[in-house]
């Protein structure tokens, strides 16, 4: 078994990164057996899709990689590096462009979403974007992809690709990798607007909570969230129509490892004045470990490059193979 993810070096994870993807990565690869391996990459390569100053990019991604072993990943056990470091990742992506289809790529909801209606405005490299994600999983034939809902189509693309060179080449290369969608996966919504996922692009600090809040600031956001005025009722159905308390409640049962309407249970009949307090304990409890751990690291961009230096050398050791073998498919001499 060999599971690859990436995450987008954004400088600093919040809670929605996480509780959303991060814990479930640390499960799995505290969970690896024998021959099984885990590869995490800092995707900055497709972080070029926006435009971003030569600094900015590096210190977020020294950044991306203090957060991700503060939290948990443990560069000794699992594969941790950045894709600039890797050329295959930008090889295999344009050997793959040859074989996905334009009609694929113009299905992709993201890209829609992202390009809006500035279609003809947008960076070639948004559209292609899921190719280069393609090369990623498929250099390494991962066998199972962690995803959340908004990353199952590229996954369905990335086996499309993976499927069709592998006809039109008459090979058995690439690996049809399946997805793994954690049981345990959880959604965090923005503090301010439980429609909205938490996300750093919000303009307001006040909708998430970031890895490097202190203990006053995580507790002052959390007292300050958009909540209601009603009682919380006695089963998590009751929060129906209810999306910010809805959220928080589900923060609170992901961070205690209980179900909403055990939270429910505990609190029925009380409102947020009650409620707040103890999330924000809860929360301060359990993320002060976590920066503390990650503002020593940052610190040290030396050590932090030799992480994702010593990844690189694994990483392109497993996607050589692969990429020697994609060449020569397409009877390009090297």
């Amino acid at each position: 078994m060999r599971v690859l993810s990436g995450i987008q070096p954004t400088g600093n994870l919040h809670l929605g990164n996480y509780l959303g993807a991060i814990r479930n990565w640390v499960k799995m690869q505290d969970e690896m057996e024998g021959d099984s391996q885990c590869f995490f990459f800092l995707a900055d390569m497709h972080s070029i899709t926006v435009h971003e100053a030569r600094e900015q990019r590096i210190r977020n991604v020294r950044d991306m990689a203090a957060a991700l072993v503060a939290a948990g990943i443990d560069p000794d056990r699992s594969v941790l590096f950045n894709q600039a470091r890797v050329p295959a990742h930008a090889e295999l992506c344009w050997l793959l462009n040859g074989t996905a289809r334009i009609g694929w790529l113009n299905r992709m909801t993201q890209f829609k979403d992202k390009a809006g209606k500035d279609r003809e405005g947008a960076s070639v490299g948004l559209f292609v974007y899921p190719v280069l994600q393609a090369a990623d999983i498929l250099a390494y034939n991962a066998t199972h992809v962690p995803v959340g809902e908004d990353q199952k189509q590229h996954l369905e693309l990335a086996r499309d690709i993976a499927a069709k060179f592998n006809s039109d080449f008459g090979v058995d290369l690439f690996t049809l990798p399946d997805p793994i969608i954690p049981k345990e996966s959880a959604r965090i919504m923005s503090l301010r607007d439980g429609s909205a996922k938490m996300s750093k692009s919000d303009p307001s600090d006040m909708s998430r909570i970031n890895l490097t809040d202190d203990d006053d600031a995580i507790m002052a956001k959390v007292k300050k969230a958009k909540s209601d005025q009603e009682m919380l009722p006695e089963t998590a159905a009751g929060l129906a129509g209810r999306p910010e308390a809805s959220n928080l409640v589900g923060i609170l049962a992901t961070l205690t490892a209980r179900t909403p309407d055990a939270v429910c249970a505990e609190f029925a009949g009380k409102g947020f004045g009650a409620f707040k307090p103890a999330l924000g304990e809860v929360l301060v409890e359990t993320l002060r470990p976590i920066r503390q751990r990650f503002l020593e690291l940052r610190t040290d961009d030396a050590a932090l490059d030799a992480i994702l230096d010593k990844g690189a050398a694994k990483a392109a050791a497993a996607a050589e193979p692969t990429l020697r073998s994609a060449y020569d498919a397409m009877g390009l001499m090297r």
